[in-house]
């Protein structure tokens, strides 16, 4: 709202910051265009379904805009493509001037740029570099003062002003000027086109194509990678230290956004989604990660970063995620039950499909009696995690299908054996007291075991799932939001505390739908849609009591969630009372 663009990543979600501001305070970068009127007054929409996002600024009589865009190349045979940020200043009414302050801090703020003026008075140009990276910045005239470069853009209606930013190779030439008109209306075109297929009709449709338009956002242009959000070390407890790095692709979280794609008509996205799959797991079934870089980067070591403090003071700041190395065994049910749901929609089996989804069907099957670090990727000991489970039965189950439906050749018998197997532990193991549990040996519930029904594993309306419902509601809700565990019980291996997790809380509003209780469904799916930022952005948790959200933001898994619950609302409507 103060016109500064403060997390800045290039040219990719995951690579090291340009702009860091986010996570500490100007020093560590950013670039700020805003009116030079202190009491100027801001707000904010997306220009339809574009993720070109306008500011509005009102200052006296004067108004004006700020279009700030990244363009999008819609031609697929580029080889190698731009990463520009572009900040269009148009005046409405009157005449404003705006104040234009620019700090560049490479590599997480650890690298304070070389700058240069290359330009001339009539197409002024800065040039800074450090190491790999350097960018170009175009549009109008800064002055350097004190490692911080400053200037004004004066507007008035009618005009209007473009401030270009380019990313480039260091070792290469900075690249040409963009023609803003041609590459605005490009975009703009692009991102409504896209919105344009979603089929959704019912409830909060407006809430549902922005998530989708999100997903898609969060989607690497040139490797189909799926990041989970588009930050990193925002807390979930502020002053906490349970700040993680998200900007990586979760096989769950891809294969859930993926499945949410194909409910409302993408069927290609699946296809390259696959081929992303096939790349990132290539070889032994047995080196199989839970996670990856966006072109399936393997090596994601976690490591502190001193340089930055952390929003809000909140420290350490982690880049890289020790997650990446844990075995969570429901990660495999998730990919198959989306490749399943693939293939039902009419997706063609590629030369290599099937047999990927063999390999991970026996890296299933060799890990079977393995506990594992479960959904919420707990850094405690590993346990039987009922979730878990249940996502390894949906693996064998979906496999058997695939065989049965689908004249697929495969060890169909040993599956069946292996699903059946696991179906009667977890009814013995994982049930107690009437409901499922989050682990084997314990009463605790956890939020996950909502997905349940999700996969078939039971009906919503199954006795022991509605007995978990109440129990989840008794143990897990707070202030009508849904925690996804009770972090006193230790089971997590870290101190501090959490929010309200906001998917958990969207899974809730599907139980509820499904199970008859409309009004409530309908209810909690209203408070949480309430709970999007001015331009529909969800982040991980929400703080019922401070009013905010916490974690890294956009989150995926929060969207996606809020498109089944609206599909969830939209089939109960449709159903007798």
């Amino acid at each position: 709202m103060e016109g500064s663009i403060d997390w800045l990543c290039l040219p990719r979600l995951d690579s090291p910051s340009t702009f860091a501001a986010l996570l500490g305070d100007e020093s560590h970068g950013r670039w700020m265009v805003r009116p030079d009127d202190p009491d100027a007054v801001a707000t904010r929409h997306y220009d339809r379904d574009t993720f070109v996002l306008i500011t509005r600024w009102q200052s006296g009589d004067a108004v004006a805009e700020v279009h700030d865009f990244m363009p999008i190349d819609p031609d697929p045979g580029v080889q190698i493509r731009r990463t520009d940020v572009v900040r269009r200043v148009v005046g409405l009414s009157g005449e404003m001037t705006f104040t234009q302050s620019l700090r560049i801090r490479f590599d997480y703020s650890r690298a304070m740029p070389w700058v240069r003026q290359t330009g001339t008075d009539d197409e002024p140009q800065l040039v800074a570099m450090a190491g790999p990276d350097a960018v170009v910045v175009r549009g109008a005239r800064l002055t350097a003062i004190d490692h911080e470069h400053r200037g004004e853009v004066r507007v008035a209606a009618g005009e209007a002003r473009d401030l270009q930013l380019a990313w480039f190779p260091s070792h290469r030439p900075a690249p040409d000027p963009l023609d803003v008109d041609d590459v605005l209306e490009a975009t703009k075109t692009w991102w409504q086109s896209w919105a344009d297929r979603i089929e959704h009709s019912g409830p909060h449709h407006e809430k549902v194509v922005r998530s989708l338009l999100i997903l898609r956002a969060l989607t690497n242009h040139e490797t189909g990678g799926i990041a989970a959000a588009a930050t990193m070390a925002l807390p979930e407890e502020i002053g906490g230290e349970r700040n993680w790095d998200y900007r990586y692709v979760w096989l769950r979280d891809a294969a859930l956004t993926l499945e949410a794609l194909l409910d409302h008509g993408f069927l290609g996205l699946a296809d390259s989604w696959r081929e992303w799959l096939l790349r990132a797991v290539a070889g032994d079934p047995a080196d199989l990660q839970i996670m990856y870089g966006l072109a399936g980067e393997r090596d994601l070591t976690e490591r502190e970063l001193t340089a930055l403090p952390g929003y809000a003071g909140s420290s350490p700041v982690r880049v890289g995620n020790g997650a990446w190395g844990q075995y969570q065994a429901d990660v495999v049910g998730e990919v198959l039950v989306t490749l399943s749901a693939a293939r039902k929609a009419g997706l063609a089996e590629s030369a290599f499909s099937w047999p990927l989804e063999r390999s991970l069907l026996r890296f299933a099957a060799d890990q079977i009696d393995q506990p594992d670090h479960g959904l919420w990727e707990i850094r405690g000991p590993a346990r039987m995690f009922t979730h878990s489970r249940v996502m390894m039965w949906a693996a064998f189950d979906r496999g058997v299908r695939a065989v049965e439906d689908y004249g697929l050749p495969g060890a169909v018998k040993t599956w069946r054996t292996l699903r059946d197997r696991l179906r009667e532990e977890i009814d013995s193991r994982g049930v107690r007291n009437g409901h499922f549990t989050q682990h084997y040996g314990t009463d605790e519930v956890d939020a996950s075991l909502l997905l349940l029904p999700e996969v078939g594993y039971c009906r919503p309306d199954d006795e022991r799932m509605l007995a978990t419902v109440d129990r989840i509601e008794k143990t897990l809700m707070h202030d009508g939001l849904l925690y996804r565990y009770r972090t006193s019980s230790g089971v997590d291996g870290l101190a501090g505390e959490e929010s309200p997790f906001l998917a958990c809380s969207f899974w809730l509003v599907e139980q509820y739908a499904s199970t008859g209780r409309r009004d409530e469904a309908a209810q909690l799916m209203d408070r949480l849609c309430s709970l999007t930022n001015d331009v529909g952005m969800l982040a991980e948790e929400y703080d019922p009591i401070a009013g905010r959200q916490l974690g890294n933001t956009p989150q995926a898994f929060s969207h996606l969630a809020l498109v089944r619950a609206a599909d969830a609302l939209t089939v109960s409507e449709s159903m007798p009372r």
